[in-house]
């Protein structure tokens, strides 16, 4: 009779066979349990607790969450606002963000236009085809980026003088004037015909007759000229400016009532400031009755003017940028 197989049985102190456990170390002296064993730690609960491993992992998870908590208390309230995760603090902090990018943008613009607000919402046709409603137009001051040719110190070329000066699909300068000098009444962005000297009977000679009707000075309230200065036009009106019935109704334009010269245009963009406008009636600012003038029905074009953003970092960066633009500007027309 054959005696125990070494590989299934082993005596114990008393010298009676027992089966051997696959969990316990082989007795060929090797640590490794047997093949398809699984050790008593193996990641597997027992009677539904978890293992240990699994207990310390939970509790290291818990104390890592509890400390990327922020506290007023504990990390002051600067620390506190840029790290809670309080959703009404993010609403804030986006809101803040977004104004603060309207912010950098306006002072860049700023820089680089000289005169604030440095953009103009066109809201009628006077300089259609070159010009349209809700055009956003960058404005820069008169003595920046100047062409050859100006006029005197002024930094504007006119119309007359500007053959390689093409700006808007013309020659010349289109520039952004107060009316008679008149701060209250909402400006005109026109283009400069040409300069005239105070006593110059500029209509019989220096104009084109059907720009003034085929009138002689002696028609014209502003022949001659009472002081140097600008002869305007908005580029689809029929008549200059300083013929009666011309769009702006102004006297010669005056360096000094100039507040700015166009220099490039934005299609559409306009339309933010002058969206907002039509559902504020006006509120943000109110702009003076517009005189409709025979002959020129359709053609008075005012503008007004945005404070740019809008601009691009997200799709609630941009909203908010753009309606800070258009928040932040004054007005100017086009007549």
């Amino acid at each position: 009779m054959s005696g125990p197989d070494s590989g299934d049985e082993r005596s114990d102190d008393s010298g009676e066979p027992r089966r051997h456990d696959p969990s316990e170390a082989p007795l060929d002296g090797t640590d490794e349990p047997a093949r398809g064993s699984r050790s008593a730690n193996d990641g597997r609960p027992r009677n539904g607790v978890g293992t240990e491993n699994e207990e310390s992992v939970v509790q290291r998870s818990g104390s890592g969450s509890e400390s990327d908590d922020v506290s007023i208390e504990d990390d002051g309230i600067v620390r506190w606002f840029f790290g809670t995760n309080d959703e009404s603090v993010v609403l804030v902090r986006d809101i803040l963000s977004s104004v603060a990018i309207v912010a950098v943008i306006g002072l860049l613009l700023f820089g680089i236009s000289g005169v604030w607000p440095p953009l103009v919402a066109v809201e009628s046709g006077s300089m259609e085809p070159n010009m349209e409603v809700g055009d956003l137009i960058f404005v820069v001051a008169d003595d920046r980026f100047v062409g050859d040719d100006s006029t005197g110190d002024t930094g504007v070329v006119t119309h007359e003088d500007g053959e390689d000066h093409e700006k808007f699909g013309k020659a010349g300068d289109v520039v952004v004037f107060e009316p008679n000098g008149q701060a209250h009444q909402t400006p005109v962005i026109h283009r400069a015909h040409f300069w005239v000297e105070e006593g110059e009977n500029w209509v019989d000679n220096r104009a084109e007759p059907e720009y003034v009707d085929g009138a002689s000075c002696d028609q014209l309230q502003t022949c001659p000229a009472a002081h140097d200065g600008f002869i305007t036009k908005g580029d689809a009106n029929p008549y200059y400016d300083q013929y009666q019935r011309g769009g702006a109704n102004t006297d010669v334009v005056q360096p000094g009532w100039i507040t700015g010269k166009a220099s490039f245009r934005v299609p559409w963009l306009g339309y933010v400031r002058l969206t907002f406008d039509s559902i504020l009636g006006g509120m943000l600012a109110p702009q003076p009755g517009l005189e409709t003038v025979a002959g020129t029905v359709g053609t008075e074009t005012p503008v007004s003017s945005a404070g740019a953003v809008g601009a691009s970092v997200g799709a609630a960066g941009v909203a908010a940028a753009g309606t800070g633009a258009a928040m932040a500007a004054g007005r100017r027309r086009r007549r």
